[in-house]
């Protein structure tokens, strides 16, 4: 994980017109965007497209960064906006949308996945999306409690009861695939 203290001074020189800090930015975090938005969709095409969107916001409202504060959780709160108006619009979008009948000429997909590897993208889909942010925030992007209580306009201790609730379901679910020997600590 990058050091917010080199996030902070790359993103001091992207303020004041340094676009090779921009460029910086965008290769150290770029990864972590995209694994976080993929963790919140099961397409790989609206991840991409809100991470291209994310760093188009971010570029308009870069001015708005404090200098001395942690990157991280400004940016992510931009990420979670973008996510947000995602899904409003898609909401909106798909209430106007004629549905088709299923049609039997449509093969479904064979399967890939052993009955034994657990489905990590299903078992998060189970989860509420608020707890789906918060595991995606600190366990892919690897973000501190306080970061994460940051980027989402939170208490760390709702962030961490988020968590919670969030690493019992996902025990239930793995011992429901008959992965009941997962120990207490493993998925925290």
């Amino acid at each position: 994980m990058d050091s917010d203290v080199d996030l902070q001074l790359l993103m001091a020189r992207y303020q004041h017109g340094d676009y090779e800090a921009a460029a910086e930015l965008v290769n150290r975090l770029s990864p972590q965007l995209h694994r976080f938005f993929l963790a919140q969709f099961v397409s790989r095409r609206h991840a991409d497209d809100l991470l291209q969107e994310t760093w188009l916001r971010l570029h308009e409202v870069r001015h708005t960064y404090r200098r001395g504060q942690p990157v991280l959780p400004w940016l992510y709160a931009i990420a979670r906006n973008i996510r947000v108006d995602h899904y409003r619009k898609a909401s909106r979008s798909e209430s106007r949308e004629e549905r088709l009948d299923a049609s039997s000429d449509i093969p479904e997909p064979p399967p890939h996945r052993s009955a034994q590897t657990p489905d990590l993208e299903a078992l998060l889909a189970d989860l509420p999306a608020s707890q789906r942010e918060v595991i995606a925030m600190l366990k892919i992007s690897g973000m501190s409690l306080e970061e994460v209580a940051r980027a989402t306009s939170s208490s760390v201790g709702s962030v961490k009861q988020k968590a919670h609730r969030a690493y019992d379901k996902l025990r239930k679910g793995l011992a429901g695939m008959g992965l009941a020997n997962v120990r207490r600590g493993g998925l925290s």
